[in-house]
């Protein structure tokens, strides 16, 4: 039986950890991160350089800290290296990455559509985006291993699509969550289904960092535009309440 091929994975966190899991089965996964305590099953803890210089490197950090992993890998990156970013928008990190990292490498940028609390269960089934970034064919290859071997559900999208339906999907569910888990406690005796649905909701993301929020609502470009609408419509009811 052939080596498996070596991944270099940069962050390893609630994410990076959920996505050495689901990667071991291919991949030999060298992982980088200082904040992490031990390696385990999934992955080996190994230095920054030696994770850089793998064929594919998946950059699992927060959207803010790529310009600062950029920097911190571009030296190590070997000609024809696959640079994959797995964060919550996608224009502001494909700019990032194309103009700190050399252009002897592909860039491709994805966002899985589910995480550590939502992907319980499994992914198979859940849903991807995929973008191009530096090479049109890394993306196709990226693609198509997420479809085939992880079963996903792979939309191949513009990056300035991804974030225009990205600023409603996930604007307004991180945003309301945000409001009703301030509002806490919040009853949960006489409860009815659509209240309990909507804080399952809240539950999937109750967890997400601090970074992932700011990410979703400031790093967005098109996010400022529906919270606008959304405040105005909010008002627009309360008004006629009043």
């Amino acid at each position: 039986m052939s080596e498996k091929p070596v991944l270099g994975l940069v962050g390893y966190g609630a994410f990076g950890r959920l996505t050495a899991r689901h990667l071991s089965e291919w991949f030999r996964i060298l992982a980088y991160d200082p904040a992490a305590g031990d390696g385990d099953d999934h992955a080996e803890l190994s230095d920054l350089s030696s994770v850089a210089a793998c064929a594919v490197v998946v950059l699992a950090v927060p959207v803010e800290a790529l310009a600062e992993t950029a920097a911190a890998i571009s030296a190590h990156l070997q000609p024809g290296t696959v640079v994959i970013d797995v964060g919550s928008v996608k224009v502001l990190p494909g700019r990032v990455l194309a103009e700190g990292l050399p252009a002897h490498v592909a860039i491709v940028g994805t966002h899985p559509l589910f995480g550590p609390q939502s992907a319980q269960g499994g992914i198979d089934g859940h849903r991807i985006a995929v973008c191009a970034v530096r090479g049109a064919r890394a993306a196709r290859r990226v693609a198509a291993f997420c479809r085939h071997a992880l079963r996903l559900k792979v939309f191949q999208v513009t990056a300035e699509d991804h974030d225009r339906e990205a600023a409603v999907v996930q604007g307004l569910t991180h945003l309301i969550a945000r409001v009703l888990l301030a509002m806490e406690p919040l009853p949960t005796r006489m409860t009815t289904v659509s209240f309990d649905r909507i804080m399952q909701a809240v539950e999937m993301v109750r967890h997400d960092s601090p970074a992932v929020f700011r990410a979703i609502e400031r790093d967005n470009p098109y996010s400022a535009e529906v919270r606008d609408r959304f405040f105005a419509l909010a008002d627009q009811a309360r008004a006629e309440l009043d």
